[in-house]
C-alpha cells in the first residue's frame, strides 16, 4: 500500500483516487492508534468510533458513485473548541465537560463539504488560554518528540496528534500564536490566516478581535489544501471577510528569485536561545540559495505587543466568558442559596486557575476609571504595530524570524510564573494585534534536538505568497519530513 501512517495530506489523497486504501481504512487505522498512545499523549479529549466510521463509509460510497470533492475521505481532527453537532465540545474546561453541540461551526461544515471525516475533539489549553497545554482540566498533553517537554499551547492536542501520526492533519485557533508555536514545538506546519478568512461562528470565543481558525499538518502543501476547504464568507460571521473563494495551491510551485524577506532587528537580539537563532540563520542561507534576498527591518513597536495583548486579550475573555454562569448550559453547582450565589459556585467551581487570572484582568482593565488608562491606550498600540508593518512591506514582501525565542520546554519550568510563560509568545502576538496571517515552519533543530521553527508573516490575504514560500523551502530541506518514534 503506498500510504503509511505518516503520509501527508496529498500523499493521502492520491493514496485514496489510486485506491490503494479505503476511507473506513484510514479512519480505523488513526482510530486504533488513537486509542494506543491516548494513555501516553492524552492528544484527544473526546473519540466516537461509530460516528467517524459512519462518515468514513459515506466517503467511500460517494467515491464509489463519483461524487467530487477535493478532500473526499482524507481524516482530521478538530481542537475541542470547534462545536460539532452531536458531539461532545468541552473547551478544556470543567464549565463544558458535559455539553454536546446543537450545531456544527462553519469551518468544520465546510470541511465536512470538501469531503474530510472527523475522526475525534482534541485536548486544549482551557478555554485556549496557554502556552503549554498545562491547563487543560482533562490533563496535560504531552509532546510525542519527548514526553517530559509540552507540546505547545493552546492547540497542544492538535499539534501533537499531527506529529504523532493520530491524524495527517488537524485544526486549531491561534489567539496569540497557539497555532504557530505548538507547530515549532512539534514540528510541524502550522498557519494563522489573515483575520476574516475563516469564520468564527461555532468556534467557542475565547478574545473574539483576534481569535482566527487555522490548520496544522506537515507541509505547507497540505496547508494550503486545507485552507482552501476551510476558508470562505459567512453571513452569520459579521467579521467574515466577503470576498471569492481562493485556491490556495495555485503558486505554491513559483520559484522564489526575486523574494525580499524582512528580518526585524527585533526578532533577533536578546532573548532568542543561541541554537534557535544558529538554526534560523541557516534556513535563511538556504532560502538565499533559492534566490530571496534579505534586508533589515524595524517594527519598533513590536516590542509593546505582549502588554497590549494581555490588555485586550482578557478583557474581551471577560467579556466572552461572563455568558457562562450555570443557568443555560454548562457547570451549575451542586449546591448554593440563592441566584448570586449560584453564579458565584458554578464559575468558582467550573474555570481554573489560569481563566479565572485572565478573566479577573480583563475585568480590572475594562472597570470604570481604568478603560481609558489600559484598554483605549492598546488599542492604539495595535495601530502602531499595523503602521510599522506597513512601512516594512515598502520594503519586503515578507517577513521572518524565529516562531519562539526558546524551543519546548519542560513541564512545571513555567507554570508557576505567568509572566514568563506570556513571553514566549513575544514573536506571535503581533500577527494577531494587526490580523496579519503568519505561519510556522520546521527549519531545524537546537543543541538539545529540540525543533526550531521560522515564522513567516506577510501583509493581508497573502497566505499564497507565504505558503508557496514555505513549500519552495520544504522543497530543499527535509526537517518536516522527521517525525517522533513513538
Amino acid at each position: 500500500m503506498s500510504w503509511n501512517t505518516f503520509s501527508t495530506v496529498a500523499e493521502t489523497v492520491k493514496a485514496l483516487d489510486d485506491k490503494k486504501v479505503s476511507a473506513v481504512e484510514l479512519a480505523t487505522h488513526y482510530l486504533d492508534r488513537a486509542d494506543a498512545l491516548q494513555p501516553i499523549l492524552n492528544a484527544y479529549v473526546t473519540l466516537d468510533r461509530e460516528k467517524t466510521l459512519t462518515e468514513a463509509k459515506v466517503a467511500d460510497d460517494n467515491r464509489a458513485a463519483g461524487v467530487a470533492a477535493p478532500l473526499l475521505g482524507v481524516p482530521i481532527a478538530h481542537k475541542d473548541i470547534y462545536l460539532i453537532d452531536g458531539w461532545r465540545t468541552t473547551c478544556g474546561s470543567r464549565m463544558l465537560e458535559n455539553f454536546v453541540a446543537p450545531y456544527s461551526s462553519t469551518v468544520v461544515r465546510n470541511m465536512s463539504a470538501a469531503g474530510m471525516v472527523t475522526l475525534g475533539k482534541l485536548n486544549m489549553d482551557e478555554f485556549a488560554m496557554g502556552s503549554s497545554n498545562e491547563t487543560s482540566y482533562f490533563g496535560t498533553v504531552k509532546n510525542p518528540w519527548d514526553t517530559s517537554r509540552v507540546p505547545g499551547g493552546s492547540s497542544g492536542g492538535s499539534a501533537a496528534s499531527v506529529a504523532a501520526g493520530l491524524t495527517p492533519a488537524s485544526t486549531g485557533t491561534d489567539t496569540g500564536g497557539s497555532i504557530r508555536q505548538p507547530a515549532m514545538f512539534c514540528n510541524l506546519t502550522g498557519l494563522k490566516p489573515t483575520y476574516g478568512i475563516c469564520s468564527r461562528f461555532g468556534i467557542i470565543a475565547f478574545a473574539s478581535s483576534l481569535d482566527q481558525a487555522g490548520p496544522f499538518a506537515q507541509t505547507a502543501e497540505d496547508c494550503a489544501l486545507l485552507l482552501s476547504a476551510m476558508a470562505g464568507f459567512d453571513t452569520n460571521d459579521a467579521t467574515s471577510l466577503d470576498r471569492p473563494k481562493e485556491n490556495y495551491s495555485l503558486d505554491l510551485a513559483k520559484r522564489l528569485t526575486g523574494l525580499r524577506i524582512g528580518l526585524p532587528k527585533e526578532f533577533f537580539g536578546e532573548g532568542v536561545a543561541p541554537g534557535i537563532a544558529k538554526a534560523v540563520d541557516e534556513a535563511l542561507a538556504v532560502y538565499r540559495k533559492l534566490g530571496a534576498t534579505t534586508v533589515e527591518v524595524s517594527l519598533p513597536n513590536v516590542k509593546y505587543s505582549v502588554p497590549a495583548y494581555y490588555v485586550v486579550a482578557p478583557a474581551e475573555a471577560s467579556s466572552n466568558l461572563s455568558r457562562f454562569d450555570g443557568v443555560r448550559y454548562g457547570h451549575r453547582a451542586a449546591e448554593y442559596t440563592d441566584l448570586m450565589d449560584m453564579y458565584k459556585r458554578s464559575r468558582a467551581e467550573g474555570f481554573g486557575a489560569e481563566v479565572k487570572r485572565r478573566i479577573l484582568i480583563g475585568t480590572y482593565v475594562l472597570s470604570h476609571g481604568y478603560y481609558d488608562a489600559y484598554y483605549l491606550q492598546a488599542g492604539k498600540l495595535r495601530r502602531l504595530i499595523a503602521e510599522d508593518f506597513k512601512r516594512a512591506y515598502e520594503v519586503c514582501d515578507v517577513v521572518m524570524g524565529p516562531t519562539a525565542p526558546e524551543t519546548a520546554f519542560q513541564f512545571g519550568s513555567k507554570s508557576d510564573d505567568p509572566v514568563k510563560m506570556y513571553l514566549n509568545d513575544i514573536f506571535t502576538i503581533c500577527a494577531n494585534l494587526t490580523g496579519q496571517p503568519a505561519m510556522s515552519h520546521p527549519c531545524g533543530v537546537d543543541e538539545n534536538g529540540q525543533h526550531v521553527g521560522m515564522q513567516i508573516i506577510g501583509n493581508y490575504l497573502d497566505e499564497a505568497r507565504m505558503l508557496n514560500v514555505a513549500h519552495q523551502f520544504q522543497l530543499a530541506t527535509d526537517w518536516h519530513t522527521c517525525h517522533p518514534s513513538i
